[in-house]
């Protein structure tokens, strides 16, 4: 339930109270009945409590505006002055008989007490009812608050961890405007150094008008960590500082070979702070020069909330240094073991001090030993705790590099609480956790990666079970993002002592296949060390040419692939496992196993880009790759296999030879491609438009001819009758390619008839094939138009829109070269761009003139739009969406969208994108009217549709989705607008396959966590994704057959 409907059901609860309070009083004489209605009354009060409860959670980042904040404490206030007077009516209706008859007879004389609680109720609830004015709909007065607070990010707190008297003391400093721009929190590993800052920051003073960010950087972000490699460590650090920017809603375009160049990242976190106010929490800085970098920062009232445990870090003068000792942790780590024990204080064992204070009262330590000792009230229990965590912390090896003795000892204490932790598990998840030692814990790690580590130790069932244990204790901590984990930064250091026993547990102790299984996973998401050697692995087992071997490495490639989080990481991973594949493709062939070569087309269409076909596979032609490929397809019935393979040979003939393009078209199976674009078999269409596309750029004529015989084009136009939104669209770019190669047969299924059945986008694209009489133009006579314009440039505004609608017809016949230029060297264009202008108060002006311009770019194309671009029209049009006339409006995106699709539409994205409005769309989507969201979002997704990878990873960085979700959850919508995005995600062309899942993947998760609790707009999005696996798995059903 949103908030609207929240808060209108609280004023029918708090109406319904009314009436249960009259149905009480008349109770009052028959105190039998009345316990029935206190009951009812108190099930109000509960029903109004949670009701408030999800409001507060919704607008939790909007809390710091005082109006929004009073609105929400008078519901606050109406439920605590109703409980105390529930109490009173509840105990007087449960006394005895006798003293009920009583009660009755003295009521007679001096007036019953129920009848003044009654009373007193009713009062209360009618003051709640005055005070929002008896108002319809209580929450249409908080909405339009809320609506144009701008959003103030906060830091998460932890959980479990209590307020302290040195949290206030940082708020403090933060508070004043004398201190440093830099405060140091300092202190020993797990003594709760981030755990006090996320604190703080979770309420950061309102002097933070942006609110507060965290950024964490960790021992990956170091030069030790780098093995003194500068340009390695400038790299991690530029892509930490990337995050900050995505953090706070800030991207400009940046060239890819500029995206791990620390200096340029730095000026544009300059350019991303100017003017702003925010707390910025940098956690776990290990470098001085980290901290330096963002203290020169200038023209800005940030300030810097830095943890470290590092020495060198300690030295910076320009700072305020709060140092956590043993005593400041003391007040609170009671409350931690309390907290993760899930005990009371009066059920804790005495001994529980002696544990306290053989954790150092350390935090991270003392939660450990909690959940490990969660629900044990014996002292004994607990003694042995103590006596273990001492052996434990004797026997646990030390770090392997530390600052200082003390820090080294105080890591052994909890090192051996993680002894003590693990020792309090099964032994499976104990070698689970041992053997994570090999990730990369620098960033969260997918769940699947965790899963397939278990599934190579030999297990296949319990995982859920097994990863509960150990984010139980502590060892693992799941994220707000789907399925993603993280570690505490000192289980990390604990476990790079474990990394040889753990590349030992999977690389070598497993069996071949295991170890096949593993490494690709290892090599994706394997610390640097792990990364190497599971990358030798990979080799190997592509080389060694044992077949179940190298099937199991490619196709767990495949699925390890698909689970990286970020695109970058994935081009990162892609390009250096298509190094180690691409070699190998000739020997791996050779083999003649179908198995292994179905499983080598679907690792080189996920992991391949344009430049490593190009690389590779012409020099595949001299030893039978065609034949080869091809003949895995006899006899072949899955569609899986059909498409990967018919995806690998159009590629082999896009590189090839014209020998080569004419074996590959006498190859592919043409009938069963017909087949699998049939409307229900939507998993498969992606490969097949992309196989197509292909065959006519290298076939031309004769490859249209082989799709003609074999009815290629009849499917695709059944999928234009039938199909979805998404496919419709591929079908029709696939036969204008096919059309304009070959004319349509005289036994075309594209007819004048069957034109009209089609969806108008069709009909746009595909007429001119059909409908050839269009092509004969009539140029109009100079002297006619000339007269026309002269009367569009004058100032009598009925004369102007009856010309207006006089040149409809000419600029129809715009396409004409002659027609064209008369048109291009009058004053026709700039007089439309003058008319477009927000300070023209005829509204019919602008929208004659929108439709106009709408005209001439459709018809006239290229020189038009370039025209257009010469007075900055776009920028004009997008002005007019922002406008509160939805006629101007529709008008104003129908002018664009037409333009974008159009000839010359790349013009208008390259000046969309130099001019920001992708930014300024973005950002309105959130704070507008309902029409204005929806031209600003369907032109953005337009604009996703059309564009390239930098320009979708813009929207990411701009929070598009979660944008996007939250307005759907707060207007109670069902997800189209998200769904929608997913469609022009699989409508990009500029995308590869793999990229266009990974993409969609990064949606799911980014709603998943946006919209909690709204099962209504989740559906949607998973009906969309599962749509085409239900398709495929009846399309091999169906094939088996």
């Amino acid at each position: 339930m949103d908030v609207l409907q929240a808060f209108a059901a609280a004023t029918q609860i708090v109406s319904s109270m009314v009436g249960a309070v009259n149905a009480l009083e008349q109770a009052s004489r028959n105190l039998e009945e009345a316990p029935k209605r206190i009951h009812s009354l108190e099930e109000f009060v509960c029903d109004l409590e949670n009701l408030t409860n999800r409001i507060e959670q919704k607008h939790f980042y909007k809390l710091h505006n005082p109006q929004l904040d009073r609105q929400l404490q008078s519901l606050n206030g109406l439920i605590e002055r109703l409980r105390p007077n529930m109490r009173k009516a509840r105990k007087v209706v449960s006394k005895s008989r006798t003293k009920k008859l009583a009660i009755v007879v003295w009521s007679s004389v001096t007036g019953s007490p129920l009848d003044k609680i009654v009373n007193s109720i009713r009062d209360d609830l009618n003051w709640w009812l005055e005070s929002q004015k008896l108002t319809e709909d209580v929450e249409k007065v908080i909405e339009s608050t809320a609506r144009n607070i701008p959003i103030r990010p906060k830091v998460k707190a932890e959980q479990g961890y209590p307020i302290s008297s040195k949290c206030k003391f940082v708020r403090g400093l933060l508070e004043q405007e004398t201190t440093h721009r830099v405060i140091l929190i300092v202190g020993l590993s797990g003594i709760g150094k981030s755990c006090l800052a996320r604190q703080v920051a979770s309420d950061p003073p309102l002097k933070f008008d942006g609110g507060a960010v965290e950024l964490g950087f960790g021992q990956w972000c170091s030069r030790a960590a780098c093995s003194g490699n500068k340009d390695e460590y400038h790299k991690r650090l530029a892509r930490r500082i990337c995050k900050l920017l995505v953090q706070i809603g800030f991207w400009k375009k940046i060239k890819d070979e500029n995206n791990d160049d620390l200096e340029i990242i730095c000026c544009l976190l300059q350019e991303a702070l100017y003017e702003k106010s925010i707390l910025i929490l940098l956690d776990d800085v290990w470098e001085q020069d980290i901290v330096e970098r963002f203290a020169k920062l200038y023209d800005n009232d940030c300030k810097y909330l830095v943890t470290t445990r590092n020495e060198s870090v300690y030295e910076i003068t320009e700072a305020e240094k709060v140092e956590l000792s043993k005593d400041d942790i003391k007040e609170i780590s009671k409350a931690v073991l309390l907290y993760h024990s899930l005990l009371k204080d009066d059920e804790i064992p005495d001994v529980a001090d002696n544990l306290l204070e053989r954790c150092g009262h350390h935090p991270l330590t003392v939660a450990v030993m909690g959940k490990a000792l969660r629900k044990e009230i014996r002292a004994e229990k607990w003694e042995k705790a103590i006596s273990n965590l001492s052996t434990y912390a004797m026997c646990a090896p030390g770090p392997v590099s530390y600052v200082n003795e003390k820090e080294a000892e105080n890591a052994v204490t909890i090192f051996g609480s993680f002894e003590f932790s693990l020792n309090a598990m099964p032994e499976d998840s104990r070698r689970l956790f041992l053997a994570t030692a090999a990730l990369s814990w620098a960033e969260p790690v997918p769940e699947a990666c965790l899963e397939a580590v278990w599934s190579a130790l030999g297990h296949v069932n319990m995982f859920p079970l097994v990863v509960c244990k150990l984010v139980e204790g502590s060892l693992l901590k799941k994220t707000d993002y789907y399925h993603l984990y993280q570690v505490h930064d000192m289980v990390s250091l604990y476990l790079y002592g474990k990394i040889n026993d753990s590349l030992k547990i999977l690389l070598i102790d497993l069996t071949p296949e295991g170890t096949a299984f593993i490494s690709p996973w290892l090599f994706i998401f394997g610390k640097e060390t792990s990364q190497k050697v599971a990358g030798q692995r990979i080799e190997f087992f592509l080389g060694v040419l044992e077949e179940k071997q190298a099937v199991i490495t490619l196709e767990a490639i495949t699925q390890a692939i698909m689970e990286i989080i970020s695109i970058s990481e994935f081009e990162a991973s892609r390009a250096s496992l298509s190094r180690i594949v691409g070699p190998k493709i000739a020997n791996l062939i050779s083999t003649d196993s179908r198995d292994l070569i179905a499983a080598l087309a679907k690792a080189i269409t996920i992991i391949f880009s344009t430049s490593d076909y190009r690389d590779y596979f012409p020099s595949l032609e001299n030893i039978g790759a065609v034949d080869k490929f091809a003949s895995i397809l006899d006899n072949c019935h899955d569609p899986m296999i059909q498409t990967n393979v018919s995806t690998i040979l159009a590629k082999l003939a896009e590189f090839g030879s014209p020998a080569t393009v004419d074996k590959v078209l006498r190859s592919i199976p043409m009938n069963r491609l017909a087949d699998l674009l049939s409307p229900n078999a939507k998993e498969w269409h992606d490969s097949i438009f992309t196989t197509l596309m292909s065959l006519t750029t290298v076939g031309k004529s004769k490859a249209v001819e082989y799709m003609f015989s074999f009815e290629i084009d009849k499917s695709l136009i059944k999928l234009l009758e039938v199909g979805s939104e998404v496919a419709q669209h591929n079908a029709i770019a696939t036969l204008k390619a096919i059309y304009e190669l070959g004319s349509p047969p005289a036994n075309c299924s594209l007819r004048p008839g069957t034109l009209n059945l089609l969806p108008w986008q069709a009909r746009l694209s595909l007429e001119k094939f059909v409908l050839s009489d269009r092509n004969i133009t009539f140029a109009p006579k100079l002297n006619i138009f000339e007269d026309l314009v002269h009367k569009v440039l004058g100032s009598d505004k009925k004369m102007v829109l009856d010309a207006m609608q006089e040149l409809i017809p000419v600029i129809e016949k715009a396409g004409d070269p002659g027609t064209r230029d008369m048109i291009l060297q009058s004053p026709l264009v700039k007089r439309l761009s003058d008319l477009l202008q927000h300070s023209n108060p005829n509204n019919s002006m602008r929208s004659q003139s929108a439709f106009l311009l709408m005209k001439l770019a459709c018809v006239g194309g290229e020189p038009f739009i370039k025209k257009f671009l010469q007075y900055d029209i776009i920028a004009d049009l997008v002005k007019m969406m922002q406008c509160s006339i939805s006629e101007l409006q529709d008008s104003a995106y129908t002018v664009l969208h037409q333009m974008l699709f159009g000839d010359g539409g790349d013009l208008i994205m390259k000046r969309i994108l130099q001019m920001g409005i992708i930014e300024k769309l973005v950002n309105s989507i959130e704070g507008k009217s309902a029409k204005t969201r929806e031209v600003n979002v369907n032109c953005v997704l337009d604009i996703v549709e059309l564009g390239n990878k930098a320009c979708l990873e813009q929207m990411f960085a701009l929070q598009l989705v979660e944008k996007l979700a939250r307005v759907e959850k707060a207007n109670g919508g069902t997800g189209e607008s998200v769904v929608g995005f997913l469609k022009s995600v699989d409508k990009c062309k500029h995308l590869s396959m793999a990229e266009r899942r990974l993409m969609k993947q990064q949606v799911v998760r980014k709603v998943r966590e946006t919209v909690k609790g709204k099962a209504q707009i989740i559906a949607a999005v998973d009906v969309f994704m599962s749509e085409g696996s239900k398709a495929a798995s009846s399309s091999v059903d169906s094939g088996r057959k």
